[in-house]
């Protein structure tokens, strides 16, 4: 799609109110920020814009306070945090409509920054009321989208104000974007996306979705151990779902005729015991195994990993969503720690596009210390999901 970016500002935007929809749900702890990491995300926007005169109205929600006042959902605590990573004075409105914004809204100066209250403390927020909508967009000239992760939601500030003021994505937008149209939009192929996690069932419309689309779908996680039972295997005590079974047949059926090899692990590392270093055993995961009902395998073993490596290395761009075993507990973080560290090489050397999403994706990554080296992280979840489910995101489809 198209879009305008901050490349297609006016020239005379100085002295220009922006409202900027910014993604600040952060952990706080004890009334402080605990991580920044989102807070720096949107910090080349903010100062973008700053720096070019602009008067940088904030907007953003903050947990699910259901339009009512929650003082614990305040952004009153994220504005300092805010402040620390811009080394700039980022000022606090105590609502985001009426006179409370108006009044800081009028006190600003070019290059100021406020920050408005939580979104959602209105009802009309989630509602995407037309009312509300114009309420927020009294105080902007122009309308700056910088949450993607917030993009999936038809809320009066991620889509009903691009209808009524000139829209823009911000930077992280962009990118973000730009990132998803290089690895599922217009991909260079050959194209493969690595699908983890506890069960197809939360997966059905990503995995439905993406063998219309894949030339390897390589599945791990306790999602493999349901495919591979559903081939024949009896797979003991390990996390499986019975009645996905035929669901899963049928994605494998779709994916034979769209042209989609799927790769499963061909071996697992099984225990009796769900815990941590653990004694395991590696064991032949095909439409003949027999686990005993004592015995799960809860990651992919030796051999499955040089697999999916091997897959690594035919491939032009990779999509990471899921682990593949219970990658917190040693040993059964093998399969993900190794298997990452090879597709950060490959980045590494300019030798693969890979781009990775969702919570556990993002914790895992971190983990194997490569988060840094994929092409790009998507920290979005729901929307990086519904965007890889095929669906369409109503607050990207508002700045088209």
């Amino acid at each position: 799609m198209t879009f305008k970016t901050l490349d297609d500002l006016p020239e005379d935007i100085a002295g220009k109110r922006a409202l900027v929809r910014v993604d600040l749900n952060v952990p706080i702890v004890d009334g402080a920020v605990s991580d920044k990491t989102r807070l720096q995300r949107v910090a080349p926007t903010i100062e973008e814009l700053s720096g070019k005169g602009v008067k940088v109205v904030l907007l953003a929600h903050f947990g699910r306070p259901k339009g009512q006042v929650v003082e614990e959902m305040s952004l009153r605590p994220i504005a300092q945090a805010l402040e620390e990573v811009l080394d700039h004075r980022v000022d606090f409105a105590d609502d985001c409509i009426g006179e409370e914004a108006a009044k800081e809204v009028a006190e600003m100066t070019s290059g100021d920054i406020v920050l408005l209250e939580n979104t959602r403390f209105h009802a009309g927020e989630e509602k995407n009321d037309p009312d509300f909508a114009k309420a927020l967009a009294e105080n902007g000239d122009i309308y700056i989208n910088d949450a993607f992760s917030a993009a999936h939601r038809a809320h009066a500030s991620t889509e009903g104000l691009a209808h009524l003021l000139p829209a823009y994505a911000g930077r992280t937008m962009e990118a973000e974007l730009n990132a998803l149209d290089k690895a599922l939009g217009d991909p260079k192929r050959p194209l493969g996306a690595v699908v983890g996690g506890a069960k197809v069932s939360t997966k059905i419309d990503l995995l439905e979705n993406l063998v219309g689309k894949l030339d390897v779908l390589i599945i791990g996680g306790g999602m493999a151990n349901t495919f591979i039972a559903a081939n024949g295997a009896e797979m003991g005590a390990s996390l499986q779902e019975a009645e996905m079974h035929d669901k899963a047949k049928a994605i494998m059926a779709a994916a034979e005729k769209s042209g989609c090899r799927i790769v499963l692990p061909v071996d697992g590392r099984v225990t009796t015991e769900f815990a941590a270093n653990v004694p395991t055993e590696s064991i032949a995961l095909n439409s003949e195994t027999k686990l005993r009902d004592d015995q799960m395998s809860l990651d992919a073993g030796d051999e499955a990993i040089k697999n999916v490596i091997a897959e690594f290395d035919k491939l032009n761009t990779l999509i990471w969503n899921g682990p593949f075993g219970v990658f917190e507990m040693p040993p059964f973080d093998t399969a993900t720690m190794t298997t990452a560290k090879a597709a950060a090489e490959l980045t590494k050397s300019g030798r693969l596009i890979s781009v990775a999403g969702g919570g556990d994706t993002v914790s895992a990554l971190n983990q194997a210390g490569v988060a840094n080296d994929f092409s790009y992280i998507s920290t979005a979840g729901g929307a990086f999901l519904e965007w890889m489910e095929g669906k369409e995101l109503p607050g990207v489809k508002a700045l088209g």
